[in-house]
């Protein structure tokens, strides 16, 4: 599964909006690890008045979640967290973990993707968080 990320290498312009109006733009920059185990992730972003720079490492497919894939994220406050990748057949990408979730979908020309985020306080009950717009640059 971890070839199909293949797509989100490069470097990306990020816009978007929380859903009580913060504003959100920076970079998005994605690359295969040596060995092309793992894919990292670099985001730097400005969300309001706060920049927000982190790293995810993508990879390691779970052997009992169903081969989905491990992610691993860290930001520059000391934030630590873990989610689980999946994919289905039409290409739209899951990134799910306890109290966040994403789904990116990737155009088919693939200068552009998009990812609707929501948060969840308990694990149960999700909200809508926030809209992210992505164009690949050149």
């Amino acid at each position: 599964m971890i070839e199909r990320l293949e797509p989100l290498v490069g470097r990306w312009r990020s816009s978007g909006r929380t859903v009580d109006g913060m504003q959100i733009a920076g970079t998005d920059a994605y690359e295969w690890f040596p060995g092309r185990g793992f894919l990292v992730h670099h985001v730097d972003v400005r969300m309001g008045e706060d920049r927000v720079r982190a790293i995810e490492l993508i990879g390691d497919p779970d052997p009992t979640d169903g081969g989905r894939l491990r992610m691993r994220a860290f930001d520059g406050q000391g934030w630590y967290g873990e989610m689980r990748a999946s994919v289905d057949e039409a290409g739209v990408w899951t990134f799910a973990g306890d109290t966040m979730r994403a789904t990116l979908t990737i155009d088919p020309d693939g200068k552009t993707m998009a990812a609707k985020w929501k948060r969840s306080t308990d694990g149960a009950t999700w909200v809508d968080w926030m809209d992210m717009e992505f164009a690949r640059e050149a």
